[in-house]
C-alpha cells in the first residue's frame, strides 16, 4: 500500500467499484477486467487500475480480478467488514424518517439510538421500535451502546452544539444534514449532505427553459472529479 495521502475522491470511487462487484457478484461473474468493468458500468478503467493501485496489486495478468476477493478487500479498505453503530440527533421529520429507513440497519451500518430534547418526544418510539432518549443522557448512551457514527438532523443554529456533544462524548465521525458549515475538532470528520444545494442546483436548470432535460448519475460527479484530480486532462482508457 502507498504511503502518500489518499484523496477523499478516491475513496468514493472505491465505494462504486463495491457496489459495481456487488451486482457482479449477483449475478454469478466470478472475474472481471478492468476494461470490461469500466465498459458495463460506465467508469474509467485507467482510473479503476490507479484506485487499486494504491492499496496494492490484485489483478491477475490474462485473468483481471476475482470479483469476490476484490470485493473482500474493497469492504476492508472502507472499514465495512465490523458493524458501526449509530445514532441519530434530532428526532423531528428528519431525524424519524431516518430512523425509520431501514436500508442502514443491513450489513454494516447500524442505527442504534435517537436522541431529542423535547419532553413530548423522550421516551416515545418510532415505527421501527426505536426509543427516543432525552439529549441529556446523551453520553451515557454513546458509551453503552458503542456509537461511533453519529447523525446530526437538528436545526441549523443547534447543529454546532450537537457536534460538540457528540464528539465530546467519543464520536470521531459525523453525518450532517444541518444546513450549516460546522467546525469540527481535530481528528473528528465531518461530512455534510446539504439538501438546498441540490434543489438549488435543480432551480437553476428549471431557470433555463431552453437547456436540455439531462439525468445526472453519481457516477458523472466521479467522472468530472477524477478529471479535477488529473490537472483537468481526460483519462484514457
Amino acid at each position: 500500500m502507498k504511503t502518500e495521502k489518499i484523496s477523499e475522491l478516491t475513496t468514493n470511487r472505491l465505494s462504486v467499484y463495491l457496489r459495481c462487484l456487488n451486482e457482479l457478484m449477483a449475478a454469478g461473474v466470478e472475474t472481471i477486467s478492468s476494461q470490461a468493468l469500466a465498459e458495463q458500468f460506465s467508469l474509467n478503467s485507467a482510473q479503476i487500475r490507479k484506485d487499486l493501485a494504491y492499496f496494492g496489486e490484485f489483478g491477475v495478468r490474462g485473468v483481471g480480478y476475482y470479483v469476490n476477493e476484490l470485493r473482500q478487500h474493497i469492504m476492508k479498505i472502507l472499514g465495512l467488514t465490523s458493524d458501526h453503530h449509530i445514532a441519530i440527533i434530532g428526532a423531528g421529520n428528519l431525524g424519524m424518517a431516518l430512523a425509520n429507513y431501514q436500508g442502514f440497519n443491513v450489513n454494516t451500518f447500524h442505527i442504534v439510538a435517537l436522541f431529542d430534547s423535547d419532553p413530548e418526544k423522550i421516551g416515545t418510539q418510532t415505527r421501527s421500535g426505536l426509543v427516543i432518549h432525552d439529549t441529556q443522557d446523551l453520553a451515557e448512551v454513546i458509551k453503552r451502546e458503542k456509537i461511533d457514527i453519529a447523525i446530526i438532523a437538528v436545526p441549523a443554529p443547534a447543529a454546532e452544539r450537537a457536534l460538540e456533544e457528540v464528539t465530546t462524548a467519543g464520536v470521531k465521525a459525523v453525518l450532517n444534514f444541518a444546513p450549516v458549515r460546522l467546525h469540527p475538532k481535530p481528528g473528528v470528520k465531518v461530512k455534510n449532505v446539504d439538501l438546498a444545494i441540490s434543489l438549488e442546483s435543480l432551480s437553476y436548470f428549471l431557470a433555463r427553459p431552453h437547456a436540455d432535460g439531462m439525468i445526472v448519475d453519481y457516477r458523472d460527479f466521479l467522472r468530472y472529479d477524477a478529471q479535477e484530480e488529473n490537472g483537468g486532462k481526460e483519462q484514457v482508457n
